[in-house]
């Protein structure tokens, strides 16, 4: 009996050690991958990319994580003899350590690290202990509280330890009164327009740094045609772009051209004509700061049923003699592209000009993501930045545009970390965030009147907070409502004074998975038609109520294509079918 104890003990033991892997910001997770965060532990939902700096860890993003329980990393108990009576243990405050029968905890600083200085400047890398954690710094910062803010330069590497210091013989003191524990003072950030500051504690009950809560009324203010804001021209709310009829709706969808990526190669002869605009996915750089891109079809390795270039040409040609527009789309997750210097980007127009003419394409998809595009600390007027990739990008563009004239197409698909973010984070502006945050905004702004159409990725998306001042989560017909709803009505960019003013309907589609495979946070087909119905026709609204209805909203995107045909072709069937019974 006594051995039977014994093993069943040392197994229970043995389980205690074994601990699923930390969290790691950067890393990409698959559904169902378990992880430990912050002492519990987490499995993934969907399969999805924790982007550096983005601040979507499992314990703030519950549409990518689910708590399963607590981790355990209390060390196992000695074999010592149990002393008849319990220690006391002595009170210090942020730390719990774990009691042995042996041990009289002893808490020591983490060896080799100092602890944060508010008056000191950190570089990316550079590691700080604060209040028993250790955190790293993501970028350059002096003065950011080190977890203060989920979009903040720090990030938590790991917490600090009590150390078993052992004793021959467990020594039993009374309990001393706890020493009161001080918080720091930290001084409330000045006020802002439409806003309100809500404290964030910590464990030890002080406050560390304040959310930013929207006071915007409901219904929402329309915003002003022209914003006060110093040395900008007033933006036109309304694009000169000729508007497209109502009943025009469209589906987009990105063709894996240049790589299979696990859902198999489609010949473009083969793609189904319910796509109305097809991107070519990608057109890569050479270097992340050549400028300089290029395109090239799927070697026959990769997709042994590839087409010859010159069969690839004849089959475009073939759509767009049916009305389809065909574009190269360049960027996406692998493909970096900062235009930092004019030479940057004279290579890159005149490369995406040998693109469009080597395969008679209608134009161009802007799939800029990563750090492509960032902004200057203090670029605080969203219609002249100051961040050379984003100056030279527009210039670019608007380059490309005047070669090709009126008939030349483009889009955008940026994430919501880029757009709608602005609203709450403004990379230029606000202190400690990221400055990719709203990133494009400028870029949307300046060239909103040769904007085609832009589907900004409703997916792969931590939380974001609309006009209605609330977080809204990916996945759910209302996340789609109030992303698009910010795009329809415009938002004041957070740290300005600037009014970003709403694109026009017919500018606008929802980007969306394919798949649960094909992207984090798929929406399942009824609820995208809840968010059109609630959309553009005012019907099936949840809790979000869009300032208007946008019976002009012009459609939807997805990635991809190929994931479409992965799934039975529910995505380009369900939503065509929808948009073929709207009314003519």
């Amino acid at each position: 009996m006594q051995q039977r104890i014994i093993a069943l003990l040392a197994g229970l033991l043995l389980a205690a050690s074994v601990h699923a892997a930390s969290w790691q910001e950067g890393s990409s997770y698959t559904a169902g991958t378990t992880v430990d965060y912050n002492g519990k532990t987490y499995t993934a939902l969907v399969s999805h990319t924790a982007y550096v700096g983005a601040g979507w860890n499992p314990a703030s993003t519950p549409t990518l994580w689910k708590e399963v329980g607590s981790s355990n990393t209390t060390p196992a108990p000695s074999a010592s003899a149990v002393p008849s009576a319990t220690p006391a243990i002595t009170s210090t405050p942020q730390v719990s350590p774990a009691v042995t029968p042996t041990a009289s905890p002893v808490v020591t600083a983490n060896p080799g690290i100092a602890n944060w200085d508010k008056s000191a400047a950190y570089v990316g890398g550079q590691r700080v202990s604060y209040n028993g954690q250790v955190y790293e710094a993501k970028w350059w910062t002096q003065g950011d509280v080190p977890g203060a803010a989920e979009w903040g330069p720090w990030k938590l590497v790991s917490s600090t330890t009590a150390t078993p210091k052992p004793t021959a013989t467990p020594v039993i003191t009374a309990s001393p009164s706890p020493t009161p524990m001080t918080c720091p003072a930290l001084t409330p950030p000045p006020p802002i327009y439409d806003a309100k500051y809500v404290p964030i504690y910590d464990a030890a009950g002080c406050v560390i740094g304040w959310n930013i809560v929207s006071t915007l009324p409901t219904p929402y203010p329309t915003p002003s045609a022209t914003p006060n804001v110093t040395s900008s021209p007033s933006p036109s709310t309304t694009p000169s772009v000729t508007p497209a009829p109502v009943n025009d709706k469209l589906l987009v969808g990105y063709l894996h051209a240049s790589f299979a990526n696990g859902s198999g190669y489609i010949r473009m002869n083969d793609v189904s004509d319910k796509w109305d605009f097809i991107n070519l996915s990608f057109a890569e750089p050479t270097s992340s700061t050549s400028g300089e891109v290029a395109f090239k079809l799927c070697p026959s390795t990769e997709c042994p049923n590839v087409e010859s270039e010159a069969d690839f040409i004849a089959a475009i040609k073939a759509k767009q003699a049916k009305g389809k527009k065909v574009q190269i789309s360049i960027g996406g997750a692998n493909g970096q592209v900062r235009l930092e210097t004019t030479a940057a980007k004279d290579a890159f127009v005149r490369s995406v000009a040998t693109i469009i003419d080597k395969y008679g394409l209608d134009g161009l998809d802007v799939d800029f993501e990563g750090h492509s595009l960032q902004l200057n600390a203090g670029d605080n007027d969203v219609a002249n930045p100051k961040a050379p990739v984003i100056v030279n990008l527009i210039a670019a563009l608007k380059e490309l545009k005047a070669k090709y004239g009126s008939k030349f197409t483009l889009t955008m698909a940026p994430e919501t970390f880029f757009v709608q973010l602005g609203y709450s984070f403004y990379g230029g502006t606000c202190s400690g965030c990221d400055t990719r945050a709203g990133a494009y905004l400028p870029v949307i702004y300046a060239l909103r009147n040769d904007l085609t159409l832009l589907h900004v990725q409703d997916y792969n998306s931590g939380p974001i907070t609309g006009l209605d001042g609330v977080y809204h989560t990916m996945g759910n017909a209302d996340f789609h409502v109030a992303m698009t709803d910010m795009l329809l009505k415009g938002f004041k960019v957070a740290g300005t004074n600037f009014m970003f003013p709403a694109l026009r309907p017919d500018q606008i589609a929802i980007g969306l998975p394919a798949n649960a495979n094909a992207g984090g946070g798929f929406t399942t087909v009824g609820d995208v038609q809840t968010a059109l119905d609630c959309l553009m026709k005012g019907t099936n609204c949840g809790s979000y109520k869009p300032g208007a209805t946008y019976p002009g909203l012009r459609g939807l995107m997805t990635w991809s294509v190929n994931w479409d045909k992965f799934n039975n072709f529910e995505f380009s069937t369900q939503h065509r079918a929808y948009f073929d019974k709207l009314p003519k």
